[in-house]
């Protein structure tokens, strides 16, 4: 019988920091934590002081000379580095060391593309290794030979597309054409959406935070949940009733991450937009990470970066059970918060609660007599906004709620 898992390979963790070496040494135990998700293991750590990383070895010529010892005594098969390097950097590192020289955008592209699943995900995959290929072709001819199987190799496939410049042009070519058609449908889906008045909630935040198990618990969706970063990619919409009755669209999207390549905002942005056209956001966050902070201001910037603001924003804390139960919880730039634990279903009536008042918020308040030839009305008013009361007069039902201005309208 042949044996045919791949074996883990061993990869030194290297890094640069100009001021914070905490955070830096954040950074490097994410990246451990990518690398798992990867399927292989960190084996030791790199970590130097730089007001900038060096231009032609990412790293200062004394530690290139103490990780090439440190690759000999581990026998490792190669270094990642928690920045994107260049071509040049790629390059002068592979020729000293003699490894697999892979940066943390290599990593991450890797990992999207053994998750994906849909065929809309694995398009924006390909799409975002390609141009980062495309980017990095000068240079790295003998860099992307060492590469063998293992990370960096996972995606479009041997096709020796890192080789000819013509051929990724074409290939992106067909894959944009692809994207396109799909993106069209899923414009055709949210139009349709937005013109049935159910109001759409889009659930965002850090990778591994429990935005899967946020929908599996309201919406019994059935999502992978598993403690890895990016253990789920391609988005889910489900239908899900709060408190008073109200029908709402819960959509799930792709976790951000610090240092997320840019190539890949512009690949999923068709799936993000999910978010810009929300009518509110639940900001899901890990509150046992030390890091959740950081994790927080990274959320904000990528949906900045993404043109969705304004929006009303539900700050969960999860994995509350996890901290002392006095320890202050605080995100200022939510409009409410709640602290709960997804796993053991804690706290989740009062999201509920907090989160249909966040969508009274554009709702306009009614207070009228619908005649009885009218009562179909009524099943809208429930499913659409929230019924505060319904009285039945001679002269027909008084009804008092708050409802979108579309249905306002129709009354």
């Amino acid at each position: 019988m042949i044996n045919t898992d791949r074996v883990r390979e061993k990869y030194i963790l290297v890094g640069v920091y100009e001021k914070d070496e905490e955070a830096a040494r954040a950074s490097l135990s994410e990246l451990s934590k990518l690398l798992e998700t990867a399927g292989d293991k960190a084996v030791c750590r790199v970590l130097q002081r730089l007001d900038n990383p060096n231009n032609s070895t990412y790293i200062g010529k004394g530690k290139v000379e103490e990780t090439e010892t440190l690759i000999k005594e581990f026998e490792a098969d190669g270094i990642i580095c928690d920045d994107e390097l260049t071509p040049v950097q790629i390059r002068n590192l592979s020729d000293a060391l003699n490894v697999k020289v892979i940066d943390r955008t290599i990593l991450i592209l890797d990992i999207f593309a053994a998750h994906a699943s849909t065929a809309e995900g694995k398009l924006q995959v390909e799409t975002a290794q390609l141009k980062y290929r495309a980017s990095h072709l000068t240079g790295i001819g003998k860099a992307l030979s060492r590469l063998g199987g293992g990370i960096g190799t996972r995606g479009p496939g041997e096709t020796r597309l890192e080789s000819d410049r013509r051929a990724i042009r074409r290939r992106l070519g067909v894959l944009n054409d692809e994207i396109k058609k799909l993106s069209k449908a899923r414009n055709t889906g949210r139009k349709k959406r937005i013109e049935s008045s159910v109001p759409v909630i889009a659930i965002v935040g850090y990778t591994n935070a429990g935005k899967s198990t946020l929908l599996n618990r309201l919406t019994g969706a059935g999502i992978l949940e598993e403690d890895m970063l990016f253990a789920t990619l391609d988005p889910t919409t489900r239908t899900c009733s709060l408190p008073y009755g109200e029908k709402v669209l819960l959509t799930d999207t792709v976790g951000f991450i610090n240092k997320l390549p840019h190539n890949l905002i512009d690949a999923f942005k068709s799936t993000l937009e999910e978010a810009r056209y929300a009518d509110v956001l639940i900001h899901v966050v890990d509150a046992s990470d030390e890091n959740r902070d950081l994790h927080m201001d990274v959320v904000y910037e990528t949906l900045k970066e993404l043109e969705v603001t304004g929006k009303p924003v539900l700050t969960v804390f999860n994995k509350t059970d996890l901290l002392n139960k006095d320890e202050i919880l605080k995100d200022v730039r939510a409009d409410a918060s709640v602290r709960t634990s997804l796993r053991k279903s804690e706290g989740i009536g009062e999201m509920c609660e907090k989160l249909s008042d966040l969508l009274l918020r554009d709702r306009r308040h009614i207070d009228l007599i619908l005649p009885y030839e009218k009562a179909d009305k009524l099943a809208i008013i429930r499913t659409g906004g929230r019924l505060i009361k319904e009285e039945y007069l001679e002269q027909g039902i008084r009804v008092e709620a708050y409802v979108p201005d579309d249905i306002a309208d129709i009354l």
